[in-house]
């Protein structure tokens, strides 16, 4: 019986909100027109198609954002609890983060961080370029 008022508010806050949706559908005006169907560019014609592929290094930023933003999440609750918790869960955090770490080094490492890579092509040619050079 102590969750009650909470069960209240969370009711009240799902009906406002069906409520709105329901008087919006029973107001709105509903005249479908193939202009209000395109997409819209800012103000520019659209030219294309919408469904393009994204470069992978979209990705691999946002799994890298993603995994640390969860080491924070985790290394949170840990420190405020560290002075209870003691030895084995310092230690323990320590293990997480090298892992984190190590994992970081080697996406550095394959320069996966870089926005900017060259193609293979590109890599030979430097490649050449450097050789003659020294030569």
């Amino acid at each position: 019986m102590d969750f009650a008022p909470i069960f209240i508010f969370i009711a009240a806050a799902a009906a406002t909100v069906f409520a709105a949706l329901l008087v919006n559908r029973l107001i709105a005006p509903h005249k479908p027109d193939p202009i209000k169907l395109t997409t819209y560019e800012c103000g520019e014609e659209p030219v294309g198609s919408p469904w393009i592929r994204f470069n992978t290094r979209f990705y691999v930023i946002a799994l890298i954002f993603l995994i640390f933003d969860v080491e924070v999440l985790f290394l949170f609750p840990w420190a405020v609890n560290l002075k209870s918790l003691g030895l084995f869960a310092w230690i323990d955090m320590a293990i997480f983060i090298t892992i984190l770490g190590v994992g970081l080094a080697y996406v550095w490492a394959k320069k996966d961080l870089e926005w900017i890579k060259p193609s293979m092509g590109d890599i030979e040619t430097i490649q050449r370029l450097e050789e003659q050079n020294n030569a």
